[in-house]
């Protein structure tokens, strides 16, 4: 199959995808709060093909000790993709690009959560990717962010995550990995939804003045279902805790 072929398979002329979505609509998302034992929160979430499971332990004690901050805590990530994550098994040893993604979610997450409120203290963050098909960064920012919540780490709101794209010269929602592959951009967008404040904007590829509103425009409108879904999580994982209680 050439390009040509490929790329009008993955979008028709009536603005149909690959997969049957149109241009403004998610792939299918889950999220469960509370899936691991044995630390402070968990998350996990499928969003299409793609699945996430991310774990928070903390606040508790640096260690080493110098690591400490005295004014804050110290919020460290792990992004990580499983051996058996992709179609070819990869390496268990972290690549250029997890080290890459363990930084950008990081700084996605910083500016949402009340830090100085636990000084000389550590909050880690793992987030291992047991299924790739694209939008791993995004789906593991809102996993993490749940996550988050739920070790109780005080947060001025959630952060969300979507990734938009461009195929066919048009804008599209939550790129799945054909459409990854072989489409002509990618941006993927991080914000704190009721703040309306925006925390990871990145860009892969080439987009006009107009393709970059539109773009946003379509990121923010999955960023908020998407937020809606976090709070059922959580609503569901509290509701289950007092239930139990």
């Amino acid at each position: 199959m050439n390009i040509m072929v490929e790329k009008q398979l993955l979008l028709s002329a009536e603005g149909i995808r690959i997969d049957g979505r149109r241009v403004d609509e998610l792939r299918q998302v889950k999220m469960e709060v509370g899936v691991l034992k044995n630390c402070s929160g968990s998350a996990y979430i499928e969003q299409g093909k793609t699945k996430i499971i991310v774990a928070v332990h903390g606040p508790r004690e640096a260690h080493p000790k110098h690591l400490a901050l005295p004014d804050r805590a110290l919020l460290r990530t792990r992004y990580h993709m499983a051996p058996f994550s992709t179609d070819e098994r990869k390496s268990p040893a972290p690549t250029r690009r997890e080290i890459e993604l363990t930084k950008v979610i990081r700084e996605a997450l910083e500016p949402a959560l009340l830090l100085e409120e636990f000084p000389k203290t550590t909050i880690d963050v793992f987030i291992e990717v047991l299924q790739a098909d694209a939008g791993t960064r995004s789906a593991g920012i809102t996993a993490a962010s749940l996550a988050l919540a739920e070790a109780g780490i005080p947060m001025r709101d959630l952060v969300t995550a979507v990734a938009v794209g461009k195929l066919n010269d048009r804008m599209v929602l939550d790129l799945n990995e054909e459409e990854d592959e072989h489409g002509q951009a990618d941006m993927p967008v991080a914000m704190m939804p009721s703040l309306n404040k925006i925390t990871l904007l990145q860009l892969n590829g080439r987009l006009t003045r107009d393709e970059l509103i539109e773009g946003l425009r379509l990121a923010k409108k999955g960023i908020v279902a998407l937020y809606e879904k976090q709070k059922q999580a959580l609503k569901a994982r509290f509701k289950q805790t007092l239930e139990a209680e």
